[in-house]
């Protein structure tokens, strides 16, 4: 389980620490961490800190009542791309939509650009919102996987301030001696 929809820096964690799982994404972290506890998740994908931004507070917030344990870390490149419909050119975005998280993230390049950042509740729903919609001049922040899923053009690839920007995400289970299986 992991925070965010199909595409999202979570899914994208998921597939490379553990691809022998499937995938369940969850709209929040609470949710996520509920859907560990109560069973219709094996193990969560929780990110707690980025390189770039710090520690995500509202985690910290929820570990300790969460009742999981920790069984295992993992650490995830975060490349943050503009995404936008297949007709639109850098030059016409003048918003970019990502998760309050990613935003100080990549703030020199919209800044450099002239593009308003704007909050969504999560970076790949801002990529499915932008592919539904037909507003050229509106982009999301998210992953390379989040516009191969929802059919976008990386109008600006890697525009992340640091060139190191990470992400640490815990894996967390009901059980302290999960047998990491699948690994």
């Amino acid at each position: 389980a992991f925070q965010g929809e199909l595409g999202a820096y979570g899914h994208e964690a998921c597939v490379t620490a553990r691809p022998g799982f499937d995938p369940l994404p969850c709209p929040t972290f609470d949710s996520a961490i509920e859907a560990v506890r109560d069973g219709a998740a094996d193990l969560g994908m929780i990110a707690v800190e980025n390189s770039t931004y710090g520690r995500v507070a509202e985690v910290h917030s929820l570990l300790p009542e969460s009742g999981l344990h920790i069984v295992d870390e993992t650490f995830g490149r975060v490349h943050v791309n503009l995404l936008g419909k297949h007709d639109a050119t850098l030059s016409d975005i003048k918003h970019a939509h990502g998760h309050p998280v990613i935003l100080p993230q990549c703030g020199n390049f919209l800044r450099d650009h002239n593009i308003t950042p704007r909050t969504s509740s999560d970076n790949a729903r801002a990529a499915r919102e932008v592919a539904d919609g037909n507003d050229l001049t509106v982009a999301a922040l998210a992953s390379e996987l989040a516009a191969k899923i929802y059919g976008l053009k990386v109008l600006a690839r890697h525009i992340e301030d640091h060139a190191r920007n990470t992400t640490r995400f815990l894996i967390m289970a009901r059980d302290a001696d999960y047998s990491l299986r699948g690994t």
